[in-house]
């Protein structure tokens, strides 16, 4: 079994489509006043403590438990930070490395979080 799609519910498509296809650089498959879809590559599924939660080492999210963060991957962080930041994306963390990755996350025209990673050698 594999995750084959997941949804983000919008406030505005225009605005949001912009973001996710010229930013984020995602390419269009369909797109409609009232759905539209992205091609990607493959998904991975990550269960994070959620606030709250009873994490061991004290690593619980910032998200309560039922809410959902998508996820990129990239091959140039450094590089995407700076395109993020020059269009005028909010960013909620700046690159650093988080349990053996680099990570960086940044807000969506809805407020949305998304995290950023760095391709990781050999995977």
């Amino acid at each position: 079994m594999r995750v084959n799609f997941a949804i983000v519910f919008v406030s505005d498509m225009e605005r949001s489509v912009a973001f996710y296809r010229d930013l984020l650089g995602l390419p269009l498959r369909f797109e409609s006043p009232h759905w539209t879809e992205f091609a990607t590559e493959g998904a991975t599924l990550a269960l994070h403590a959620g606030e709250g939660s009873a994490a061991a080492g004290g690593a619980a999210g910032s998200e309560a438990p039922g809410s959902c963060r998508p996820g990129l991957s990239v091959p140039d962080l450094d590089a995407f930070h700076e395109r993020m930041i020059a269009n005028g994306v909010a960013c909620r963390q700046e690159p650093k490395t988080v349990f053996g990755a680099r990570l960086a996350q940044y807000a969506d025209p809805d407020g949305l979080t998304i995290s950023v990673g760095e391709h990781r050698s050999g995977g």
